[in-house]
């Protein structure tokens, strides 16, 4: 749980935002009567722990009162940058969204001026007001975790020639969709290595998702090779993941004991081999979702272990 130190608000552009110990938020807006208000960037937040180390750093070549930095809300207990895009904060009845980490900062300011440095580029934060209200200074702050993301990852050489429908993957992305969590990629390819690693190294290393859901490919054809890829793009094995989904669909059929499936950490995303078929996919699946959030947010850094 965090808390508010300070609510800052400038009358003018181009004037330091100064503290003012409370103010009324308005929705999809900003804080009522900040010259900054309104723009895209409605509400900016700032880590009273990044200001402490500036400070330090500094060794008092500059005052720092709250606002210095052009942050509306000075919030302890909160290391911003650290989280993702859409995570939320609640503050009473205000809840904001982290719309962006990170802004461009003049080269003119004081601050930059005097210390060659700035925080607000690397460790201010953006958000837009999804709810407003009032905030005080010593209000607490909720950190609500912002929604899992997947991306979807069909192997089939029949489905990819056209030659019969690919089911599993828009059931696999549904099901993910109905749990809340935000679908990105949803691809088909044959069951070629190259292509099929070209695109998890893709899909983890720039899309990043929480985690990559992967239909087909795990049985004993002489094609079947998503287990061998997954492999060799993980940089760490969860096997307790495979091992589970496997023991979990032998209660349902002794066939699932033939399932070679892989499950692997590449960087912040999770990757899991479900099986082919509809059938399967939604069994697994809704074995798996419950105990899974756990361990996304763990891997995002939002949990302990």
């Amino acid at each position: 749980m965090g808390r508010v130190i300070a609510v800052c608000i400038s009358e003018k552009k181009g004037t330091v935002k100064k503290d003012v110990g409370s103010c009324r938020i308005i929705e999809n807006y900003g804080l009522e009567g900040d010259a900054h208000a309104g723009s895209e960037r409605q509400v900016s937040l700032l880590s009273k722990e990044q200001v402490d180390a500036f400070k330090e750093r500094s060794k008092g070549v500059v005052e720092l009162p709250a606002g210095i930095f052009g942050e509306n809300l000075l919030i302890e207990g909160y290391d911003f940058k650290a989280h993702r895009i859409g995570t939320r904060f609640k503050i009473g009845e205000v809840l904001l969204e982290l719309t962006q980490i990170g802004k461009s900062c003049h080269s003119g300011c004081e601050i930059m001026q005097r210390t060659g440095e700035c925080i607000m580029p690397r460790e201010g934060v953006f958000a837009k007001v999804l709810i407003g209200g009032e905030v005080k200074n010593g209000d607490e702050v909720e950190l609500i975790p912002a929604p899992f993301t997947a991306a979807v990852l069909t192997s089939s050489d029949r489905s990819y020639r056209g030659e019969r429908e690919d089911k599993s993957g828009p059931k696999l992305a549904e099901m993910l969709k109905e749990k809340g969590y935000i679908v990105g990629t949803e691809a088909l390819l044959p069951d070629e290595a190259d292509m099929l690693e070209k695109e998890m190294i893709r899909i983890c290393d720039e899309e990043k998702p929480d985690v990559l859901f992967t239909t087909g490919g795990t049985g004993f054809s002489p094609r079947d090779c998503m287990p061998e890829v997954t492999k060799r793009v993980g940089e760490r094995e969860v096997p307790g993941i495979a091992e589970g989904i496997r023991a979990y669909s032998m209660t349902i059929t002794k066939k699932a004991m033939l399932s070679r499936a892989a499950s692997v950490i590449r960087g912040r995303t999770l990757i899991v081999n479900l099986p082919g078929s509809p059938k399967a996919v939604g069994e697994c699946l809704e074995y798996l979702l419950p105990v899974l959030d756990h361990g996304l947010l763990i891997l995002r850094g939002e949990a302990d272990g």
